[in-house]
């Protein structure tokens, strides 16, 4: 397989990305970059404050879900999934150096179950109703009397064995990066709860947020914990 080769954001220079979001050739790009940019600022009263905002109320409202039918469950949860993507590729974009930090801050086991959701939770957004129908995704449960659980203990299934043109690519991109989300997929979402699987995505944003809050602590914050009826 061709290696693949970027231009780097910084300077124009190829290079072959070791790292799915790498946008730059070197470490020193990648510094320029950040000074000449928002890298570092606060994040209050941004778009991406609005956003985390937005993520917390979606968050908390899949982890209180009750009953509900498999459209409107579908639903919300496809909503969670694009607010969390959506975030995380904006402090990937413009807070790239305290998001590595804060990966590297994480013990070995935990940045491997990080990392492989984030990057599972992508294939879902590429994949969700494009090449793959949603309910193909989630795998309702039952609770004890035969009704659907509340949403957040529903779980992701093994969605149909990719073929040729599902995965999605960005121009210029190998099949490598579509191929490695479809595998973290299946590794650290199938067969998890879907509410877990959220909870612990959105609870990492906010939490690397708050280094950009003033008192390091994200205003209106709330604690995604659910409860099984």
């Amino acid at each position: 397989m061709t290696p693949e080769v970027r231009d780097c954001a910084q300077c124009g220079a190829g290079f072959e990305p070791r790292r799915e979001h790498a946008r730059f050739c070197s470490a020193l790009c990648r510094i320029t970059w950040n000074r000449h940019h928002a890298s570092g600022q606060p994040i209050a009263d941004t778009p991406l404050s609005w956003s985390l905002s937005a993520l917390q109320d979606t968050a908390e409202r899949l982890c209180k879900a009750g009953n509900m039918s498999l459209p409107e469950a579908l639903a919300l949860i496809s909503e969670a999934v694009w607010w969390v993507t959506l975030v995380d590729a904006t402090m990937i974009r413009y807070h790239h150096d305290a998001y590595d930090r804060a990966l590297a801050d994480l013990a070995p086991a935990e940045r491997k179950l990080t990392e492989g959701t984030f990057t599972g939770l992508r294939f879902v957004r590429n994949c969700m109703g494009y090449y793959v129908a949603p309910a193909d995704f989630i795998q309702p449960q039952q609770d004890s009397f035969g009704g659907n659980a509340p949403v957040a203990f529903w779980t992701w299934q093994q969605p149909p064995v990719p073929v040729p043109g599902m995965l999605p690519q960005r121009p210029g991109r190998s099949t490598a990066w579509a191929n490695s989300r479809y595998l973290h997929y299946r590794a650290y979402l199938v067969g998890r709860p879907v509410g877990e699987t959220i909870r612990h995505a959105a609870g990492y944003l906010v939490q690397l947020a708050t280094a950009f809050q003033p008192g390091g602590a994200l205003q209106g914050r709330r604690s995604l914990v659910y409860k099984r009826e």
